[in-house]
């Protein structure tokens, strides 16, 4: 192969095209020159003037008249094509074109240099031509052909050279001549290209650019500038020949950015992007350094070989001492003058040259000298040599102890102080808790400055700190400052931490402008602000916020104002104590200048807000917002402690210890682990600097020795409390040899644990058994001899049962103490431990040791000496050692089959096959694999991949050929023998798997099978894809059924590696498939599994669970089908447990049970049991979250039992104010002791203490008299029945006793009371349905003579002095409706009488010779309101629905109520709209009828209207409504226009107004004169008739009609035949009416004069004397009918006057009578 490869390299180095010059560049560039650049078509004389232009080479050569020779250029050659009649230069050159070597061709022939290839060689040179010819033949010609290569290459080289020179002097004379015409801007003419690229590697973007003059470059990352100085050795930016690279070393996720690289001289400006995107890769390329760049060097053409030899290994210094770290380094071929890249890490960071630091390469020695030991030293040390081939790495961890304390118990330096924050006021100083405290608590920290230049520290806090964090202030602005810390506790101060780095109290943005920025072509640029600007104050501040607060600080941030310009800007800090708007100003003597501030003496516990002004030379700005406010005391809580500290056998003396990380802890600053000799009680620290991982390895132990560990976890407030110790741990060597210190082994590329993935030694022969260390361990011990078919197995187990430092011993390639080798494949074993290995296999088995080639060729590498070879048949080590066992072959198993791949990578392919079906009646103890390759189907011979028995059904079979195929075949041994082998397996091409998806699940397997369900299990691809593996899908089909019968059974992946598939036909048959799914999608499916029947077999049983007297949990199975080989085998969640003190199994018998020794949250999950030699006898119990509180809860009822309790301990009132404290237990017996606890003192009967204990119901009471205030706090029942405790507490403090002491009280004072007259029910009110108000109270233990009186506001009312015995209540009735009138009418009018006038305080006293009581009844104010409220409620329901009737003046809407009182609020509304009442719409009542009144009603008056009857307080009450529209309304606007019209015709019809008697006797002669009122319009036609016949007016008999409103009756002289019956008839339009009377006369009275008549206000006639001075009186006889019903009618008016107002309403339409009648007589003599 390196011949072909050289050849190759020939072919391209003489490729050149027809009529081509020379433009080979000096070899030097090669190494600048990337990839993609050297195998471009494009890359001539025209891509190389524009991309460099300083060497490119003109259109014609010095020697153009040569032939040319070499191959066409189509070839594409990566090397500059030559001039005709040149050789190509083997000389290796610097960039000062300095000859610095040469490389020597190989294998090239003399023929070759002295022509060019003809045609001939052209065909002979082909690649079967090259390999059949043997290029070793003759050393003479290798010699000649070095000689003549040497001096073509040298003279090649002088013309090359002195062209280039001559070419470069025309250009700069072209340039200078015409500048101008060349100028130009910058162009890409290849733009820098996006990467993806795994965590930690390298990556390297390229660009080529060309303009003159040279552009200036520069690299951005989000538009921020790269500094590579900044940076030290995470950029490296070159800029060569205009290709301009930036190197990204060891990417994390933090480079995943867009970067831009821009470009700029005097002709403009471009800019070019690409994105790097950094994904994470668990794997074996998944390492701590980047990985190695693999290659030929080009410009060498040879790969350079790394060794690295007297490593250093795991160190222990002290604080203050110096350390040298070294390692020889070998580089293969040497040559002289070249240097490899050699760098030193700590913890993954590049370390740089320092006063701390000294690094040295002596050239074939790399040294670190650490000149002055700190805990900050400690660490993982890495040494990294790079060369053009690659890099090789080596680390070791470096364990730095205390110096020893100045004082006796003073603790532990502190470590890592930095500076986070640096401004002008002030710099935040941070640093790390020391693991030892020295035996005491550490109580604090001092911090000490000192000012760079200086020797004088200047303590910066009087007391000590807590918080790991601290702001220096009182600095002098712009000089730097060193810190450095001190811890202290009770026994004194500990030796002061190393000093910081030197930080400038400066802001940011002044340290930045210092740097400046710089460009060639302009010089420097200096940044500088806006012209201030003079007079003008500034703003206020903005975005003002608490950034950080513990109890000794806080630190506020804010933004300067929006202005720009402004004249130096300062900031006052003012503070305001919540709750109070005092603002105080903070910094009053001294401006801020920076827009940070720290504050301190603010007081612990107490809320501030803040708040900042700016101030310049014009004055002092508006104050900014106010910030929140803010609690001073610390933020931050000390971590949790860290949990489940598990030790694990590492080396002979170190130990691995793990644990689980500390939960919710912030700001966590790593751990740190203590170990102790079992016994001892004394801690060491295992760290002194704090580790972020929850993983160690604890190194320096003794051997032999039994340690425990603890954790605790620490962050800046603080040291949490140390973890329960850990389990005690041996130290010794493990199995295997141990794991190197600083990573433990992580998932393989497809996220397996070193299983079927994990690499083996080349060199052994032999297979590691496929399982992870725990498991490997269990092996051995359950299967200490598994069948070996040759010593390399065993030599493999020697070397693997060696620690590290055995290895480091023997001087073994891979450091093993070197972490970042853990997952690459082993290199070469040490030659002496292999052949001491041999030389040991050899002894054991008697055999001699002879050497045989194959073996020798095949076990061992090339370069290591064999002491000893061992040749031992293969078949005859497959056969068991013991004769008996030989003599059962016919025992020995079936073949397996269903061989399949599960993985394939280019030189191996991982194997899986099923379990034969007959094991031949003994267990199989391991497999064996033959493989063979097949060439154009003919298979070859049989290989033995496995000298040592695999105990798993999976094996990775490697060093195969890429591209190959193979046929494997396999074989089952038991200790009966190796069966025989299986058919050969199909043929499977080795080639990489590249597919995005994962492989197919393996190892299907079937459990717990029943009549409706059954459990599968698999085991994960081996092949996991481009992604980790997240989920499978388990598909189902009856056995007998098509391929279109499978099914899924679960539509979301499932995480686990079982399914339970339930709802099974009983005694169907089925199988199995799985699929594996990642991001990339759902992978191949697995192996159908065997088919099986779903049936539940005879006798089958289930886990049961169980928890006995003692609390202890445990899980049963019982098996009856056991055999003698039976075993039991528990696991959770169906994977094997590990030994853990958790859980304990006992078997015995064909019984098993799984103990829980603390049940906890780790045990929650499918405890499943499956006994082996059976036909598949097992089950399965889930213990979920639900299920293990319910069993938590048994066993805690079991071991520690209760007594039942009904009811709680309680309390309760008794009589005469006594108290009762009691509980009731279900059960109890005779035998229970009950304790009486009062705040924690045990009482006893006594005065104030009674006691007593049913023991049939289970009451436990304690009575006491009375409480007083000592007896505030906690009452306890205890009580114990046997094994069988509880107790119940009663809290009475604060106001729950204060409040029932008064009740005590209280009902003490009551039984007093209650010994005499008192009341039973106290004074109150009742609103009787007839609206009568009667206050009343119930009373008890009267006598007849005890009294009762009644007071009003302090008066007695009434007295009732004596009571019967049997009488219970009092009555005293304050507001009667009057007796209803005895009238017919439906509604009488009745009216209450309370009023406001009843409101007032009453009470009545009971009172004999016993004593008296009490009680009183407050009727004024809201309760007067609630009374009349309840009488208003009693009223508004009583009213009848509203009505509608119709009057002569409008429409009337009535509703009448049982009472009525002048005080009910009634509101009357329209549209449900209060009315607004006017002349028009008027509402009254009148008796106990509500009305309103629409006068004139139009239809604007029709709606809907109610009246409501107010009697709540908030609004609202009884409503009456009716709908006053429709035909409701036409008819009552029919009745009002009728009543209406009716109204005026009775206004205006005639009438006769009184003044006649119904009979006049009068004496005969005398002149009779009768007047009467008429009226009318219009006016009345009036006529007098005398027994129905028609007076006229004459001398007798005169009838007139005075003013139209009086006629007049006169007859001048009565006589006897005047006698006779009269009336007067009026008529109108409108009407008639009459009126009679009777005239009677007498005769013989004498003449006495003129008598006139005349009636009085009540109708009566009434007669003058016939002188004024004689009058007299006389009554007429008769009277007029209608004044005497007038007069009756108005007597009842006046007996009744709600009557009476009922008549006036009904007859106020009409004119009222006037019953005014004047009779004048006059008696004519």
């Amino acid at each position: 192969m390196f011949g072909v490869e050289e050849h190759v390299l020939i072919k391209l180095s003489n490729a050149n095209p027809a009529g081509e010059t020379n433009r080979q560049a000096p070899p030097s560039m090669s190494g600048s020159v990337p990839f993609y650049r050297k195998y471009r078509r494009g890359y001539d004389r025209g891509y190389r003037y524009q991309s460099g232009g300083r060497y490119a080479a003109s259109a014609s050569g010095g020697s153009g008249g040569t032939r040319t020779r070499g191959l066409d250029w189509s070839s594409q050659s990566g090397l500059d094509p030559l001039t005709k009649g040149t050789k190509p230069s083997y000389l290796a050159v610097d960039r000062e074109n300095q000859i610095i070597g040469y490389v020597v061709p190989i294998f090239r022939t003399s023929q070759e240099f002295a022509a060019g290839y003809s045609d001939k060689t052209k065909l002979r040179d082909t690649a079967a031509y090259m390999e059949s010819r043997d290029v070793f033949t003759s050393g003479l010609e290798m010699e000649r052909s070095e000689q003549i290569s040497r001096k073509e290459a040298m003279r090649e080289t002088a013309q090359r050279i002195s062209f280039n020179k001559t070419v470069h002097e025309h250009e700069e004379h072209f340039k200078r001549m015409n500048e101008d015409s060349l100028m130009h801007g910058p162009e890409f003419i290849i733009k820098p290209r996006s990467h993806t690229v795994w965590e930690k590697q390298c990556v390297r973007l390229h660009c080529t650019i060309s303009g003159w003059p040279d552009p200036r470059v520069v690299w951005y990352k989000n538009n921020v500038a790269i500094d590579p100085l900044a940076n030290t050795g995470k950029y490296k930016i070159e800029s060569k020949y205009s290709v301009h690279s930036l190197e990204i070393n060891r990417c994390d996720f933090e480079d995943t950015a867009q970067y831009r690289v821009s470009a700029m001289n005097v002709k403009g400006e471009a800019s070019a992007f690409a994105s790097v995107v950094v994904k994470r890769f668990k794997g074996e390329v998944d390492e701590f350094l980047p990985a190695p760049r693999l290659g030929p060097v080009s410009e060498y053409g040879i790969t350079f070989q790394t060794h690295m030899v007297d490593k250093f290994g795991v160190s222990f210094g002290r604080e203050g001492e110096t350390m040298s770290l070294g390692c020889t380094v070998i580089i293969h071929p040497a040559l002289d003058r070249y240097q490899p890249e050699v760098q030193w890490y700590r913890d993954g960071v590049l370390l740089s040259p320092s006063k701390w630091n000294h690094m040295h390469w002596s050239g074939d020695r790399a040294t670190l000298t650490l000149t002055h030991l700190n805990k900050e030293d400690e660490g993982l040390y890495t040494l990294r040599v790079s060369t053009k081939s690659g890099s090789k790495t080596y680390s070791a961890y470096v364990f730095v102890r205390d110096a020893d304390a100045e004082v006796e118990g003073a603790p532990g330096a502190p470590l890592d102080v930095c500076c986070l924050d640096a401004n002008k006021d002030y710099i935040i100083v941070s640093w790390k808790q020391p693991a030892v405290d020295g035996g005491d608590s550490i109580l604090g920290y001092f911090v000490d400055r000192c000012e760079v230049g200086t020797s004088h520290w200047i303590q910066c806090n009087d007391t000590p700190v807590k918080f790991a964090r601290f702001p220096v202030t009182g600095l002098v602005e712009g000089r730097s400052y060193i810190f450095r810390v001190r811890a202290v506790n009770k026994s004194g101060m500990s030796r002061p931490s190393r000093v910081s780095e030197p930080v400038a109290a400066m802001d940011p943005a002044d340290r930045a402008r210092m740097r400046g920025t710089s460009a060639p072509w302009t010089g420097q640029i200096i940044v500088t602000e806006e012209e201030p600007a003079e007079g003008i104050v500034p703003g206020r501040p903005r975005e003002l916020q608490v950034t950080e607060a513990t109890k000794n600080y806080l630190v506020l941030s804010w933004k300067p104002p929006g202005e720009k310009g402004l004249e130096g800007v300062m900031y006052y800090v003012e503070k305001c104590v919540s709750g109070t708007d005092s603002w105080q100003r903070v910094n009053t003597e001294i401006p801020v200048k920076s827009p940070r501030f720290a504050l301190f003496d603010l007081a612990e516990g107490n809320s501030y807000s803040f708040r900042v002004r700016c101030c310049n030379a014009a004055g002092v700005g508006e104050p900014s917002d106010p910030t929140e406010a803010t609690t001073v005391g610390d933020k931050l809580d000390t971590p949790s402690a860290p949990s489940k500290v598990v030790p694990t056998r590492n080396t002979d003396t170190s130990v691995v210890v793990s644990w689980e990380a500390s939960h919710d802890a912030k700001e966590l600053v790593g751990y740190y682990i203590e170990a102790s000799i079992v016994g001892s009680n004394v801690w060491e620290p295992c760290n002194n600097k704090p580790v972020n991982v929850t993983r160690f390895i604890c190194h320096g132990l003794m051997t032999g020795e039994k340690y425990v560990f603890r954790v605790r976890a620490v962050n800046p407030a603080g040291l949490s409390q140390f973890s329960p110790e850990s389990e005690p741990v041996e130290v010794k060597a493990a199995i295997g040899g141990g794991i190197p210190h600083g990573v433990l082994p992580e998932t393989g590329p497809g996220g397996n644990q070193g299983q079927l993935t994990a690499h083996r030694p080349h060199w052994t022969g032999a297979h590691d058994t496929v399982q992870i260390l725990a498991d490997t361990k269990s092996k051995a011990q359950a299967d200490p001899e598994l069948p070996v078919r040759g010593p390399g197995a065993a030599a493999a187990a020697v070397v693997a049962s060696s620690g590290p430092s055995d290895c480091n011993n023997k001087g073994s390639e891979r450091g093993c103490a070197n972490p970042i080798a853990a997952n690459e494949p082993p290199s070469e074993p040490p030659p002496g431990l292999l052949c001491e290995a041999l030389t040991d296999i050899a002894a054991h088995l008697g055999t001699p040791c002879a050497e045989g080639p194959a073996e020798k060729t095949a076990r061992n590498p090339p370069g290591v000496k064999q002491a000893c070879e061992l040749s031992v048949d293969a078949s005859a080590n497959r056969e068991p050692a013991g004769p008996d066992a030989r003599a059962e072959n016919e025992a020995s198993p079936a073949p397996p089959f269903g061989i399949s791949v599960l993985e394939c990578v280019r030189d191996s392919m991982v194997l899986t096959w099923k379990q034969p079906t007959f094991i031949g009646g003994a267990d199989i103890s391991g497999y064996f694999v033959d493989y063979r390759e097949v060439v154009d189907g003919v298979a070859g011979e049989w290989h033995e991949a496995n000298i040592r028995a695999v105990s798993e059904r999976a094996y990775r079979v490697t060093d195969l050929k890429e591209n190959k195929k193979y046929q494997f075949q396999v074989r089952a041994a038991n200790i009966a023998g190796v069966g025989i082998p299986s058919l050969p397996s199909e043929t499977f091409l080795c080639e990489e798997w590249t597919i995005a998806v994962p492989g197919p699940p393996h190892d299907l397997q079937l459990r717990e099978v029943r009549a409706d369900s059954m459990v599968l299990l698999w085991r994960p691809p081996v092949y996991q894809g481009r992604n980790p593996v997240n989920g499978f899908y388990v598909d189902m089909k009856e056995a007998e059924g098509p391929e279109e019968a499978w099914r899924g059974l679960n539509t979301k992946a499932s995480q686990n590696t079982f399914f339970k598939v339930k709802n099974l036909k009983e005694e169907g048959t089925y199988v199995f498939r799985v699929r594996a799914q990642n991001q990339a999608g759902v992978g191949k499916t697995s192996d159908i599994s065997e088919p099986v029947q779903a049936v539940t077999r005879p006798g089958t049983k289930e886990i049961a669970v169980d928890v006995d007297d003692d609390g202890i949990i445990s899980l049963n199975f019982e098996c009856a089908d056991m055999t003698p080989d039976s075993k039991f085998v528990w696991s959770k969640n169906y994977e094997d447990m590990d030994d853990s003190p958790r859980l304990t199994v006992e078997s015995k018998g064909n019984k098993s049970k799984l103990t829980f020794e603390s049940p906890g949250e780790e045990d929650i999950g499918i405890y499943s049991c499956l006994v082996t030699h059976t036909d598949g006898a097992s089950s399965s119990y889930t213990i979920s979250p639900e299920e293990l509180k319910r069993l938590l809860e048994i066993s805690r009822d079991h071991k520690f039992p209760t007594i039942p309790l009904k009811s709680d301990l309680a309390v309760e009132m008794l009589e005469k104010g006594r108290v009762r404290f009691w509980l009731q237990a279900e059960q109890i017996s005779g035998n229970a002791k009950v304790d009486y606890v009062f705040n924690d003192n045990v009482v006893t009967q006594g005065e104030k203490y009674k006691m007593s204990f049913d023991k049939n119901t289970g009451v436990v009471e304690m009575i006491m008299e009375s409480l007083m205030p000592e007896d505030e706090g906690t009452f306890t029942f205890q009580m114990q029945d046997g094994k069988a405790t509880n107790q119940s507490s009663l809290v009475l403090i604060g106001d729950v006793f204060k409040d029932l002491q008064k009740e005590s009280e209280f009902q003490r004072k009551e039984w007093f009371r209650k010994q005499g007259p008192h009341f039973i029910e106290y004074l109150g009110y009742e609103v009787t349905p007839e609206c009568c108000v009667v206050l009343k109270c119930k009373v008890g233990n009267i006598k007849k003579e005890t009294s009762a009186v009644w007071y009003k506001d302090g008066r007695e009312i009434k007295a009732d002095q004596n009571l019967a015995f049997t009488e219970g209540v009092l009555k005293l009735e304050i507001a009667q409706p009057d007796p209803p009138a005895g009238s017919a009418d439906d509604h009488p009018v009745r009216t209450l009488k309370i009023s406001k006038k009843d409101a007032g305080v009453y009470e009545t006293v009971l009172k004999d010779d016993r004593g008296k009581d009490a009680s009183k009844l407050n009727l004024t104010d809201q309760c007067f309101k609630n009374l009349m409220n309840e009488v208003f409620n009693y009223i508004a329901n009583s009213s009848t629905p509203l009505k509608i009737t119709s009057t002569d003046q409008g429409i009337r809407l009535y509703t009448f109520v049982s009472y009525y009182n002048d005080l009910l609020p009634v509101t009357w509304h329209y549209k449900d709209s209060a009315v607004a009442f006017s002349e028009r719409l008027k509402s009254g009542v009148v008796g106990d009828q509500l009305w309103l009144q629409i006068s004139e009603p139009t239809e604007k008056d029709m709606g809907k209207y109610a009246i409501e009857f107010n009697i709540n307080e908030g609004g609202g009450g009884l409503r009456r409504t009716v709908e006053l529209s429709g035909q409701a309304y036409e008819d009552a606007l029919a009745e009002f226009r009728r009543l209406k019209a009716a109204a005026i015709a009775e206004k205006y019809r005639a009438r006769v107004a009184g003044g006649l008697p119904d009979v006049v006797t009068i004496q005969e002669g005398k002149a009779l004169n009768l007047t009467c009122n008429i009226s009318g319009d219009p006016l009345p036609q009036v006529t007098w008739l005398k027994n129905d016949r028609e007076l006229t007016s004459d001398g007798h008999c005169v009838l007139r009609l005075e003013s139209g409103k009086f006629a007049s009756f006169t007859i001048t002289a009565v006589s006897t035949a005047d006698t006779g019956k009269y009336s007067i008839l009026v008529k109108n339009k409108h009407g008639t009416e009459s009126a009679e009377f009777t005239l009677e006369v007498i005769e013989g009275t004498p003449d006495l004069g003129v008598t006139s008549y005349w009636t009085d206000a009540e109708g009566n006639v009434v007669f003058g004397s016939n002188t004024p001075e004689d009058k007299m009186k006389t009554a007429v006889t008769g009277m007029r009918k209608e004044s005497v019903a007038a007069a009756d009618k108005m007597d009842d008016l006046k007996e009744n006057p709600r009557e009476n107002k009922r008549v006036t309403a009904e007859n106020d339409v009409g004119d009222q009578i006037d019953r005014t009648d004047s009779a004048e007589v006059q008696n004519k003599a």
